[in-house]
């Protein structure tokens, strides 16, 4: 996966905006306001994603490129590397369970909204 194909991957999800919060370099990927997927951009060696932390720590066991997010809350973020290490089809899935996690946990009315993206 490269840059390029993460962005489109993420931003053609319902609900889905992106933006430069933190800084030039960091691209943030939000359903509904909150924050599932972000990652370098100039360099794009990794990616940060929200997950279940039973699931990540079952993660983190399996995969050398999975570890507790980088300048994250390590019970649910992982840090997940690109070079190859970590299947693109387990990356599409990992930024699928992030954007799921949201929004199950999104209020009532968001959900609503949300649904009228789709």
């Amino acid at each position: 996966m490269n840059i390029e194909e993460y962005r489109e991957y993420c931003i053609r999800k319902p609900g889905v905006t992106e933006g430069f919060p933190f800084d030039s370099n960091t691209l943030v990927f939000k359903v509904m306001g909150k924050m599932f997927a972000l990652a370098d951009v100039e360099l794009f060696r990794t990616i940060n994603l929200k997950c279940d932390p039973d699931r990540a720590i079952q993660l983190r066991e399996s995969y050398e490129g999975i570890k507790p997010g980088y300048h994250m809350n390590k019970q649910h973020w992982n840090t997940v590397d690109t070079d190859g290490s970590v299947g693109d089809k387990l990356l599409y899935e990992l930024i699928d369970h992030s954007y799921t996690l949201i929004v199950d946990s999104l209020p009532k009315k968001l959900k609503e909204e949300l649904a009228n993206y789709e």
